[in-house]
């Protein structure tokens, strides 16, 4: 179904003007007959007691407007940088955005933040400059400085749209818009709207909301190139917010995406093609809809696709939660870095308090209240200090209690530096489960990911799911810190459950279990958060800047001089940049400017002082155990992490090869049991080994215990191990095929192909030499893997686009060592790689070098292996690195000798020579 209603968020950093330009919206649409401002605390949007107060958007919330004949709903979303996270959760209901920038300020350093978020959300953008009533506003000054901070393609819409200046900016934003102009043909409304929804376009706008100019020519222009968008027949819905009216009762905030949700309908988390725990299967019905504009809304019978509403009667929604044909929602990059200890009045009820701010987590998922049951402490993650006075107004007013929070902790991260197997098992009586899993190093920043290449024919389909599930729905604790694992691909490559006997709670103990239990076998690095920041100071204050950047452990670039001026960009750690905005006001007499930005998570600068004052001990951390429960003799008993691989039932195939990597031999899933691996104690219950063999037990079931009852000993003797929802974590699901070809045993020649464009633009190098000659970035990369091949003795196809070029016919080079491959007209690299990797990928063990997402699922299925293009750069620089080395250890003192390097055939000739007993012909002497 196709509707004509449109979603449009403001966004902008705090203070541009946002929630003014929303006013001035709603009043020229005719929704409001009064014009309200921010400082006079009647603005529409503003209509918390808190936000009046400061004069800052808090909660994100919506308003129901006409743009012409076209029904919208403008949702208003924080601008300060500690409300982030509610901004974020509203990106993804969003058809468009309105991106609002401060004509006096200029891009400052969240509104990169905003730009790259609305690139991860693949929103479209309108950008409004505003307060450019202001003195010292400069026009062509901004329009610069929006090209390039944000992106090339932000075109002015403010000028005359019949110009040939504006329509050649235009075209030149799509090769295909520009070749049609240059064939005389005019630039239509309809190839603009395509522009901007392909994102391919940014309108700009400049005025001023205050005084209301060039606001009307925006909405014209928002109106003009904005188009609907087609909707599913079926059901489907996106929860995007948690929160509760003034009598206490439940709101689901959710966008319809396909179909029709009726009053009294009846929602359900269940999903029919995955295995779920009964337990967590949730059916309730709709009792109410509200459209809400404001504070205030209306009843509806029913709301279609496209619209946005408040359901009550839902008891286990969660924001980022996806209801009937919707998946769940994209998890989000912003968190929080800081973690504050919440103080308690002493006549409160430490308990009672922690499940009330519970109901706080449901609407601020990024809260994260947390019980130290060791210190018998509540603790909750914070953006700033800005949060906490907002957080403790509401705590006072909903519940009561004024609480104070201590000072705030950094909160670090775990990742492992490489590769290692999980294997978690869970045999208490009547219960069985065993999981193999394979975790891996990620990219800084790609949080947890998770696949599986299990065969279904080792493990059943509903029960791999039902494991990437378990995977997802926890915050995993590292094993230094007990701080949250990320930066980690998980993937299932064996698993073993009983016919009789196995659960759904079987799996969730072996994942958790699996997942420490690899954590202790590898090498786990502590990650801390760190800053990109963008420092003006004067120019005579320049060396005092680098030399504080330096004692913080940052790093910056070469300073950029602005006249008086000198801007210094660059990162340092979170917990030595706190507060430093203040020593900079100081000594640069208030003329310093400083904005700072997440960048992310790197490794910790000082890592052996914070693992050695949070004296973690993860054996002693009941909730998250690293070892096992085997069971022997009717009797479970517990098997510590070091020693899990001795009882494993499965062998999953993972072997170290002689660089130390984890890979499949083969023989993942087999159930034969290495005979020195078979435990003393003797036959398992359940599924047990005897000499080396699987066989049933014959054991009697009349002495099993009720299973409440093995519970609560199971509980007492080795901790219990509450589930935790993190309906919030950064991470995701990876779909892989669900069986894998097992890889063969015999040694399989190895064909290597590149994506030559493709690795390009994605090495920061060969990109930057692109830029000048694409001819020496081609021949540099040539020169590269000539070299990679010649350390790796593989097989190196290196393919260029060419199906562009008129009458190509293809071409297929020798380059020394290596193939350059040129495709021929109309056909792509990708399309080339694709088919050989098809061909070849039954004979030959295949990899495929590049980054393109499309590419890398479609090669996957081919049977070839995926190799991003940081890989591939890792992979170089690691081989330079040891020939590096290498031939520095030859030159410290060791020798090398002529034959050294010979094969062995030709070395016992030259032997034979030496010695005599052979002449150089090949004769031996008689």
């Amino acid at each position: 179904m196709r509707t004509e209603r449109r979603v449009i968020g403001i966004l902008a950093h705090v203070d541009a003007g946002k929630t003014t330009l929303a006013e001035g919206i709603l009043y020229l649409t005719g929704s409001i007959r009064k014009l309200g401002r921010v400082d006079h605390q009647d603005a529409f949007f503003d209509n918390f007691e808190l936000e009046r107060a400061r004069g800052i958007t808090i909660f994100s919330k919506q308003a129901e407007l006409m743009l012409g004949n076209t029904p919208v709903t403008l949702m208003d979303t924080p601008g300060h940088v500690d409300f982030s996270a509610e901004m974020e959760r509203t990106l993804q209901i969003l058809d468009y955005a309105v991106l609002v920038i401060s004509g006096a300020d200029g891009v400052q350093g969240h509104v990169e933040t905003l730009w790259r978020l609305l690139a991860r959300y693949e929103i479209p953008v309108f950008l409004f400059v505003n307060k450019m009533d202001q003195p010292g506003t400069d026009h062509d000054w901004l329009m610069r400085e929006l090209t390039k901070r944000l992106d090339s393609r932000c075109v002015d819409f403010s000028v005359d749209e019949d110009s040939e200046e504006f329509k050649e900016n235009l075209a030149m934003c799509e090769e295909e818009l520009l070749e049609s102009y240059l064939k005389g043909n005019d630039i239509t409304a309809a190839q603009i709207q395509k522009l901007v929804k392909e994102r391919k376009v940014f309108p700009c706008y400049f005025g001023s909301a205050l005084k209301m100019q060039g606001v009307e020519e925006f909405l014209k222009g928002i109106e003009r190139y904005t188009v609907s968008r087609a909707y599913p027949d079926v059901f489907g819905a996106r929860v995007f917010k948690i929160t509760r009216d003034h009598q206490g009762k439940r709101l689901t905030h959710m966008k319809i995406t396909g179909g029709i949700l009726r009053v009294k309908d009846l929602l359900t988390n269940r999903r029919e093609e995955e295995k779920q725990d009964a337990s967590e299967i949730w059916e309730q019905k709709a009792d109410q809809i509200r459209i809400y504009s404001g504070s205030s809304f209306s009843p509806a019978g029913e709301v279609s696709a496209g619209m946005v509403c408040a359901v009550t009667g839902l008891d286990h929604t969660y924001a980022g939660e996806g209801l009937g044909a919707e998946q769940e929602a994209e998890l989000p990059v912003l968190e929080p870095v800081l973690s504050y200890r919440i103080e308690l009045p002493p006549e409160c009820d430490v308990h009672q308090t922690f499940l009330k701010l519970r109901q706080l987590e449901e609407e601020e998922p990024e809260l994260h209240i947390v019980w130290n049951e060791a210190l018998s402490e509540i603790h909750a993650q914070l953006m700033g200090e800005v949060q906490i006075e907002v957080l403790k107004s509401i705590i006072y007013q909903r519940f009561g209690i004024r609480v104070e929070f201590g000072s705030g902790n950094i909160v670090y991260k775990e990742t492992l530096r490489r590769a290692a197997e999980g294997v978690g098992h869970f045999e208490p009586l009547r219960h069985y489960a065993e999981v193999h899993l394979l975790l891996e190093p990620g990219e800084r920043g790609s949080g947890l990911q998770f696949g599986t290449i299990c065969s279904e024919d080792i493990l059943d389909r509903n029960w791999q799911r039902l494991i990437l599930t378990h995977l997802e729905e926890k915050r995993h604790r590292g094993v230094l810190t007990g701080a949250e694992v990320t930066d980690l691909r998980i993937t299932l490559v064996a698993g073993r459950a009983h016919q009789k006997h196995t659960e759904g709670g079987d799996f969730r103990q072996a994942t958790y279990r699996a997942v420490r239990q690899g954590l202790m076998m590898g090498e786990s690095v502590l990650l801390e958060p760190v800053y990109e920041f963008r420092m003006e100071v004067p120019s005579e204050a320049v060396g005092r800047a680098m030399t504080d950047i330096r004692k913080m452990s940052g790093s910056f670039d070469s300073p950029e001089i602005q006249g008086e001026t000198a801007v210094i960009t660059g990162n340092a750690p979170v917990v030595t940049m706190r507060g430093y905005q203040t020593e900079l006001l100081a000594y640069t007499r208030g003329r310093g400017r400083l904005s700072c930005t997440l960048k992310g998570y790197e490794e910790c600068h000082n890592a052996s002082e914070v693992i050695a004052m949070q004296a973690y001990d993860p054996e002693a951390d009941l909730e998250n155990p690293t070892g096992s429960v085997f069971c022997a003799h009717g009797a479970g008993f517990v098997v510590s992490w070091d020693m899990v691989r001795e009882y494993m039932h499965v062998d999953s195939g993972l072997r170290e090869d002689p660089d130390g990597l984890l890979k499949q031999d083969g023989s993942a899933g087999n159930p034969e049991v290495i005979p020195e691996r078979v435990p003393r104690q003797g036959v398992y219950s359940g599924i047990g080994k005897s000499e080396g063999k699987v066989r049933e037990s014959t054991g009697s079931r009349d002495g099993y215990a009720e299973e409440k009852e093995l519970e609560e000993i199971f509980a007492r003797t080795y901790g219990s191990t509450p589930r935790e929802k993190n309906r919030y974590a950064k991470s995701r699901r990876v779909e892989a095929p669900a069986a894998v070809r097992p890889a063969r045993k015999e040694k399989l020649e190895e064909y290597l192909l590149v994506d030559g464009y493709n690795i390009i633009f994605a090495w920061d190098e060969l990109k930057e030499l692109a830029r000048i000659n694409i001819d020496s970035a081609r021949d540099k990369l040539m020169d590269i893997l000539c070299n990679y091949q010649g350390y790796k003795k593989n097989h190196v196809i290196l393919v260029f686009d060419a199906y562009k070029v008129k009458g190509g016919r293809g071409e297929v080079q020798k380059y020394h060592n290596i193939y350059v491959v040129y495709t021929k007209e109309a056909e792509t690299a990708d399309q080339y790689i694709e088919k050989t990797a098809h061909e070849m990928g039954r004979k030959y063990h295949v990899t495929v070098a590049t980054s393109d997402a499309l590419e890398q699922v479609i090669v996957l299925g081919a049977g070839a292996v995926r190799l991003s293009a940081a890989g591939l750069l890792e992979d170089v620089q690691l081989m330079n690195r040891e020939i590096r080395e290498g031939y520095l250890e030859q030159a410290k003192g060791g020798k090398n000798y002529l034959f050294d390097h010979l094969p062995k055939e030709l070395d016992d000739t030259m032997e034979d020579v030496r010695l005599g007993r052979r002449n150089m012909e090949g004769s031996m002497k008689k």
